[in-house]
């Protein structure tokens, strides 16, 4: 086994540690159809349950994007089998949160864990 994929698997084992990160529900949005009559793009979305742990956005992570008051989760990479866009969306606590950023945190090119960066 290779210390990537170790490495993945233990930050995927942590989130799954009861009392450490909370349940969410990833939405990937995917657009759809587009209707010429009401201007309105479809939407398909697909919901997958996964461990997030949220913490707050620090002072030097604020940017043009990304506001003090926004949120960050971070989920396991190894929790999906795809890689995350802005497109999409987290659902917490009956609360739905725009991506507005991600970062990636990588170990020997592969991805080890996804900060999203999220707005209510």
């Amino acid at each position: 086994m290779a210390f990537d994929t170790a490495i993945q698997k233990v930050v995927k084992k942590v989130a799954q540690i009861p009392g450490i990160g909370a349940s969410v529900t990833y939405r990937k949005v995917t657009s759809g159809s587009y209707n010429s009559t009401t201007g309105d793009v479809r939407e398909t979305v697909s919901d997958t349950s996964i461990k997030g742990i949220f913490s707050e956005v620090n002072a030097r992570e604020t940017t043009d994007l990304v506001q003090a008051d926004d949120r960050k989760c971070t989920i396991a990479a190894g929790a999906i089998t795809f890689t995350p866009s802005t497109a999409d969306r987290i659902v917490f606590s009956g609360v739905q949160y725009q991506i507005i950023r991600i970062k990636t945190v990588d170990q020997a090119g592969t991805s080890i864990s996804y900060d999203l960066f999220l707005r209510a």
